[in-house]
């Protein structure tokens, strides 16, 4: 076992035990859990960053196809982390009780109730695939792409399930490194199996020497198959860490029902419901964006594609510390140190807006540039660019609506925050983008989101410091 990894498991056995902790001790915790998150959340922005250049390299339709049902793919994504969310927070807080036993048992009663909701998730996915890009109202030479990338997508739904639950359930428990680590080397895989699959066998010179490099020629279906490729292993690798190595949680040689109980299951839905019809209602109202923005042609869905891309390089280290917020909070409240457990929610708030701030800063002056590494399209960098000088000013306020949400997560508190997310994204974002993109194009689309994002941030700080939400 590292240092690191030693002085991790001090800290939070000291919240456990009920011994204080001091500023410089809570400090020290909070960056223990959260920079390796941190580092897992950049690796996945590396990726996709990675992604949209070798696909851009192919023209602005392959991006447009992709942009196009990025939207409906996070619909999935958020659906799966919620159902894993529902049973890694009850985790969490039996680890800070001391309760093992009780954590093992759940997590055992996890792994069949997901892989159940994933299955059925994948099968409506595949389902709808064929009618996706009618639906969105995009052009008709991106739709084979849009609607195959999508199917392959959703057919993986359990692998990627998986891997969400063995991360959540290891870092609810207090282990960021491993799920940080494996989640880098999906990363490189994708981008490995991207090279061999997307593009087809060429030629190329190195000092003279000419190699031929193999190829499938795979574009967009190349793209999707080395993606969930890369996701299977990692969850293979993942649960096997989780279940046989990492003794706090291992199930070798223990026993116990893989059958759901009723309580475990109900406790799930108390949580993960509220999160699930969230995610449904923000993914929708994305999509809903993605419907308003389609009109205004293949140039524009791509520069908006890319936008969300280049933003997430801002808004991942938030995403990062929220899960040290999720993890610190379960534990305090299953410790039952609920005056210790607010001090880690204001000090993972204003590190993570510190921190977004900064990157918000390098966003605004570095966006052409970040921009021009995913296409090589005029058109598409310039409008890139605009959008995304609009969205860094609203990054500090994001950061305060991404980890207090994820520390109210931790808490088991996820019905006020997902309404508010959810209330915040449709009556002020929706409503602002449908007045202003018929004047201002896909700028106004953006223009909402950076004055929605703000007013989120607002909310979610006033309750943060409310001490009624606490009891």
């Amino acid at each position: 076992m590292s240092q690191t990894s030693t002085q991790t498991d001090h800290l939070l056995a000291r919240i456990r035990e009920n011994k204080p902790l001091s500023i410089r001790q809570r400090l020290q915790l909070t960056a223990l859990l959260s920079v390796p998150a941190i580092v897992a959340q950049l690796s996945a922005i590396a990726m996709q960053y990675i992604d949209a250049s070798m696909v851009g390299s192919l023209g602005a339709e392959p991006s447009a196809a992709i942009g196009l049902v990025s939207t409906s793919t996070w619909l999935l994504w958020g659906l799966l982390s919620a159902c894993a969310t529902g049973f890694s927070v009850q985790v969490a807080h039996q680890v800070g009780a001391g309760n093992f036993e009780r954590a093992r048992a759940i997590l055992r009663q996890s792994i069949l109730s997901v892989l159940m909701f994933s299955v059925i998730l994948g099968m409506a996915g595949m389902a709808v695939s064929d009618s996706l890009p009618c639906w969105l109202r995009a052009d008709n030479s991106i739709h084979s792409d849009a609607s195959t990338y999508f199917f392959i997508f959703s057919m993986f739904l359990p692998a990627l399930q998986l891997n969400f639950l063995g991360g959540a359930m290891l870092r609810c428990a207090g282990n960021m490194k491993v799920p940080s680590a494996l989640n880098i080397m999906m990363c490189v895989l994708d981008v490995i199996l991207n090279f061999f699959l997307i593009f087809p066998t060429r030629e190329a010179d190195l000092s003279g020497l000419t190699l031929t490099i193999p190829g499938a020629g795979m574009g967009v279906k190349g793209a999707a198959l080395a993606t969930v490729c890369a996701e299977a292993i990692t969850a293979a690798a993942m649960l096997y860490y989780l279940c046989r190595r990492y003794k706090p949680l291992r199930l070798k040689g223990n026993k116990g029902t893989f059958l759901p109980t009723g309580n475990t299951v109900r406790q799930a839905i108390a949580i993960g419901t509220p999160i699930g019809l969230e995610h449904v209602a923000i993914c929708g109202a994305q999509i809903l964006l993605t419907f308003i923005v389609a009109p205004l042609g293949v140039a524009a869905i791509a520069a908006n594609a890319f936008a969300v891309v280049a933003e997430s390089l801002c808004y991942m280290p938030g995403y990062g510390i929220g899960e040290a917020a999720t993890t610190l909070a379960g534990q305090c409240l299953g410790a039952g140190r609920r005056r210790l457990m607010r001090s880690f929610g204001h000090i993972t708030v204003g590190a993570g807006m510190l921190v977004m701030g900064i990157l918000g800063v390098a966003l605004y002056c570095f966006a052409p540039y970040i921009i021009g590494i995913m296409s090589p399209v005029e058109e598409i960098r310039c409008l890139g660019a605009e959008i995304l000088r609009i969205e860094a000013w609203a990054e500090p306020m994001f950061a305060a609506a991404i980890i207090t949400y994820g520390f109210f997560v931790g808490m088991g508190r996820t019905v006020l925050p997902s309404a508010m997310n959810l209330c915040s994204i449709w009556l002020v974002r929706l409503t602002l983008a449908t007045l202003l993109v018929s004047t201002m194009g896909l700028k106004g689309v953006w223009i909402a989101m950076c004055v929605e994002l703000c007013f989120r941030g607002t909310i979610f700080l006033i309750l943060l410091f409310n001490p009624r939400f606490y009891k």
